[in-house]
């Protein structure tokens, strides 16, 4: 188990998931490190014509586009010859980067393709183009195409890839008997890079995703199991000259019209119908110079047409995490984040304003935004368990980050935030660092400090301190990561005065230590029935500060990857943990394991069997937990999935609760740029009232509808339409609708 107040190194989603690649000579079919050859670098011509992006390839330019093999299979295989052939070019003009590929396929009905909404084809075949302008090796932009066109697009930074970034490009995908193309025009309005007459030198990496039996990937360049830095293995892409990133100049208005009725009087009541509110909008982005941008917004659009992932809250003693999905939070996070979520925006709930300003110049990253917001937003920490508060008042919220590159790949920085309303306020302020010793070898650091006052009436109701309080934490962490194996030693140590109040760290009150050691087996191709299989072993242990333990836990576990996209973990928990008072032994194997066996469905369960502390009577239960999911396609346009969460707690004298958690969504897409989903969530929770300490309802109910159409020529010009609505019930009471809302929301992205 984690610390929450350390956030470890993190495998990029797909692309970086297999380790990385150093320069060496033709391929290395052994995988050996010392045998690679160095990533081939290119020269690239302007286009002898213009290009339509029509995925068909038939310019004279692309005749004389210089070609680019992608040669290396890099997982499962270790640099071995891949299974099929790739092949791309890349040329420009004033304009944009163009490039083009030809996936070739020895089965083109294999090949596996469906319309879907943008940044949502990662288990299709698709291609992906790394561009690292600037190219110091630290930060890239990233983009994905399917056969069919779906776009995916990403911030590449020290080999963590950031999927909320959005940008404008062109795309087209087509089916052929021989495999399948892909076109792109990236324009140079898009991207990030120095403004200068000379030639231009870029790092670039091109690789092809072939998920079959197992999910080949294969690139335009080795890759060394031993190296964790992606970007330091890139190709090199040179001759780009007269070539300039533009104003960038962004304006986006939008227009919400929302209606939400109510049923006053719950159950008996009608719905009542309320008044529409419309509300208009505006976000400005400006490109102030070519890695620095401006961005504010006035009255801008925060509404969730994506459902939140659903969650138990049953027998839960910390506040759940919910990931930020707003685009003005997240352009140019990357810039912003700070290690352990000390900088976590969807504390702003319902901002009048914001204005925001990130960027990078040579070596220095920085990032910083305000914003005022009518909701303040409180998470109440603890050693034990946390508590949450809103409240209906307006509170003004600053943010401010730095950080350095230091020598070929490490980092330091800063940040300080603030938060203040009427009576209340709160600072946070720290350094950290992240420090790559070798290519295996990396450390981080952080160390932070708060300064709090709440008003007198929210510290009684909250048992907080009274008065102006200040707490520290601190976190030094170290990893090695090679071929085979990887260890992790760190230590944690936060005061039980510690608030991060823009952050999300529900628990506080802390010290200790954890460690863990991972020996990882490949195949070398001899054996077809795994690609992967490591054994981990792990313990950590935490107590408050007055020496009293609040968990030891020891896990062994094992993973496996191999035919039929089939992957998994088996672990096995035991420990103590510390609760009202009383030391609990617990035991707890776990599972997850997940299935793709053909293109067209996905399987995949987590499982649970052991103890678990009964938090609202404060015992030790019996705990099983199982979360099945179900994945369909049928034809191209539609996507179907069923997820569902059981929970039972139970003790010697019978069952003392059993949750339900079951959400079921239907996709139906036109195109690649709209798409008409259903989803309902519906949530029940049956008690044992003899079983508990206090008086409890038997059974709760919950369901939550919606239905969204959606259209997005771009991120950022769409129209959505769409209807929700909630039902409650209980032991007494039939499901009965509370409230329903509908929703418009028209949004235009003008370019300059």
């Amino acid at each position: 188990m984690r610390s929450p107040f350390t956030t470890p190194a993190i495998a990029a989603l797909g692309l970086a998931l297999a380790p990385a690649a150093l320069p060496a000579s033709p391929i290395a079919q052994d995988g050996a490190a010392d045998t690679l050859p160095e990533a081939p670098s290119y020269t690239i011509e302007r286009a002898a014509s213009e290009i339509d992006v029509d995925a068909r390839l038939d310019e004279a330019a692309w005749e004389e586009a210089e070609e680019i093999p992608l040669k290396w299979e890099h997982f499962p295989g270790d640099n071995v010859e891949p299974p099929v052939e790739s092949v791309c070019r890349t040329t420009y003009d004033d304009d944009a980067l163009y490039i083009g590929c030809v996936g070739y396929d020895p089965n083109p009905d294999a090949i596996r393709a469906w319309l879907a909404d943008r940044d949502e084809g990662f288990q299709h075949d698709h291609f992906v183009f790394v561009l690292d302008p600037f190219h110091d090796r630290r930060r890239a932009f990233q983009f994905r195409v399917t056969p069919l066109g779906v776009q995916m697009d990403a911030i590449l930074s020290q080999n963590r890839e950031d999927f909320s970034w959005d940008t404008i490009w062109e795309s087209e995908g087509r089916i052929t008997d021989e495999g399948y193309v892909v076109e792109v025009a990236i324009p140079f309005k898009s991207l990030r890079f120095p403004r200068t007459g000379d030639v231009q030198t870029w790092g670039f990496i091109f690789e092809r995703s072939y998920p079959r039996s197992s999910r080949h990937r294969i690139a335009s360049g080795p890759r060394d199991r031993d190296n964790t830095c992606l970007l330091c293995q890139e190709n090199e892409l040179t001759g780009l000259r007269g070539i300039a990133p533009g104003n960038d100049v962004e304006i986006t208005p939008t227009v919400t019209a929302q209606r939400t009725d109510e049923r006053e009087e719950f159950p008996a009541g009608d719905l009542e119908p309320a008044e529409e509110d419309v509300d208009a909008g505006i976000t400005g982005q400006w490109g102030i110079t070519p890695n620095v941008t401006l961005s504010a917004t006035v009255n801008p659009d925060f509404s969730q047409v994506e459902a939140d992932a659903a969650q138990l809250e049953v027998n839960t003693r910390f506040a759940l995490f919910f990931p930020e999905r707003r685009p003005f939070f997240l352009e140019g996070s990357d810039f912003i984040e700070v290690p352990a979520n000390l900088i976590f925006t969807r504390t702003v709930a319902d901002p009048n304003f914001g204005g925001k300003v990130t960027g990078k110049e040579g070596a220095h990253a920085f990032g910083a935004f305000l914003t005022e917001d009518d909701v303040n937003n409180l998470i109440f920490p603890g050693p034990r368990s946390s508590a949450q508060t809103s409240l209906d008042q307006e509170v003004t919220g600053a943010v401010a980050r730095y950080r350095r590159d230091v020598g070929t790949s490490s980092t330091i920085g800063g940040f300080v935030t603030s938060r203040d309303a009427e009576g209340y306020s709160n600072r946070t302020g720290g350094v950290d660092g992240f420090f790559r010793f070798t290519p295996r070898w990396s450390g981080r650091v952080l160390v932070a400090g708060t300064r709090t006052d709440y008003p007198d009436e929210l510290a009684e109701a909250f048992d907080q301190p009274p008065g102006s309080f200040t707490g520290l934490g601190y976190s030094v962490a170290t990893e090695y990561e090679s071929r085979h194996w990887e260890f992790e030693l760190a230590w944690d140590d936060v005061e039980e005065d510690f608030r991060a109040d823009f952050g999300f760290l529900p628990q506080v009150g802390f010290r200790g230590g954890r460690a863990g050691i991972e020996r990882a087996f490949w195949s070398d191709g001899s054996a077809d029935w795994y690609d992967r299989i490591s054994l981990e072993a792990a313990a950590e242990w935490r107590e408050d500060h007055d020496g009293r333990l609040l968990e030891r836990d020891y896990t062994i576990e094992a993973g496996y990857s191999g035919p039929l996209q089939t992957s998994g973990r088996v672990w096995l928990e035991w420990g103590s943990e510390s609760f009202a008072g009383e030391i609990f032994d617990l035991f707890e194997p776990r599972a997850f394991v997940q299935i793709r066996p053909t293109g067209w469905l996905r399987l995949n369960t987590f499982m649970g069997f052991g103890e678990e502390i009964d938090f609202a009577n404060a015992r030790k239960a019996d705990e099983v937990f199982l979360s099945p999911e179900v994945g369909l396609r049928i034809g191209r346009p539609l996507e179907l999935s069923f997820e569902h969460t059981y929970q039972r707690l139970s003790i010697d004298e019978g069952r003392v609760f059993t949750a339900h958690l079951s959400e079921l969504r239907a996709v139906y897409h036109f195109t690649v740029r709209a798409f008409l989903r259903a989803i309902l969530q519906y949530r029940d929770v049956d008690r044992n009232p003899d079983l508990f300490s206090r008086e409890v309802d038997p059974e709760t109910r919950r369901m939550f509808s919606q239905l969204l159409f959606e259209y997005k020529l771009n991120p950022q010009t769409v129209v959505f339409v769409g209807y929700s609505d909630n039902r409650a019930g209980d032991h007494a009471i039939d499901l009965t609708q509370t409230d329903r809302t509908f929703f418009l929301k028209l949004g235009y992205a003008w370019r300059l």
